[in-house]
């Protein structure tokens, strides 16, 4: 009897195979027969996973953003852990940890960067892949906001120290650290900046976020 296809892991095997080409050559002209070859299945078997090149390309970005929403949940689980009597356990904040894998900078995720980065591209011309990331940035915005509370208590401002509430909401600090470490995937992967001084940048900006002042608790948002 032929051995049954597993539908799901051929898509993640096509996936991957558009991610090797947006890796190599960017994504502007990768065509299904290109993918075909990559992914080691025929032009059919691609068909019959998606209608068309625009599906194919966006269920490729979920599936890159996927991985990075997983990293990014393993670290908050990571970090919740208690530290064992020895004091061993877990070093960093998760906040600091969740953003390190969304910026991308580490020599380990350069290929994961340049493939994130041939999407990104391709979404200002594609609203199918614009709204891809846009759900994905939405989807991190509440974990980030949590942290931000955590890692500084609502409590009345000390007299004369600290910054008021309003100037720390948590909601605009949420999407200024997020563009931040969006923006160091490029300044790292062009070479601007190494992906340590990229790191010390984003700690720096999370310790301004965090130490200067106590976290509003009310809901307000800052408007996409």
């Amino acid at each position: 009897m032929p051995r049954q296809v597993d539908h799901e892991e051929r898509r993640r095997r096509i996936a991957e195979a558009v991610c090797a080409l947006a890796d190599s050559s960017g994504l502007e002209g990768v065509t299904l027969r290109d993918v075909a070859t990559r992914a080691g299945v025929s032009m059919g078997a691609v068909q019959r996973c998606f209608r068309t090149k625009q599906e194919m390309l966006v269920f490729a970005l979920d599936h890159v953003g996927e991985r990075v929403t997983e990293r990014v949940t393993a670290q908050v689980n990571e970090r919740a852990q208690p530290r064992t009597a020895s004091g061993t356990g877990p070093t960093g904040s998760a906040l600091e940890h969740v953003l390190g894998e969304v910026a991308l900078v580490d020599e380990v995720r350069r290929t994961e960067a340049r493939v994130w980065l041939a999407f990104v591209a391709q979404a200002a011309v594609t609203p199918e892949l614009a709204t891809v990331l846009r759900d994905r940035y939405a989807g991190l915005h509440p974990l980030l906001v949590r942290l931000l509370r955590e890692s500084r208590p609502t409590a009345p401002a000390p007299h004369g120290g600290g910054a008021p509430h309003a100037d720390r909401d948590p909601h605009q600090a949420a999407h200024t650290l997020l563009a931040l470490a969006d923006g160091l995937t490029t300044h790292v992967l062009i070479g601007h900046l190494t992906p340590q001084a990229a790191l010390e940048l984003l700690n720096a900006q999370i310790d301004a976020f965090t130490q200067a002042g106590p976290m509003a608790a009310g809901p307000r948002e800052v408007a996409p």
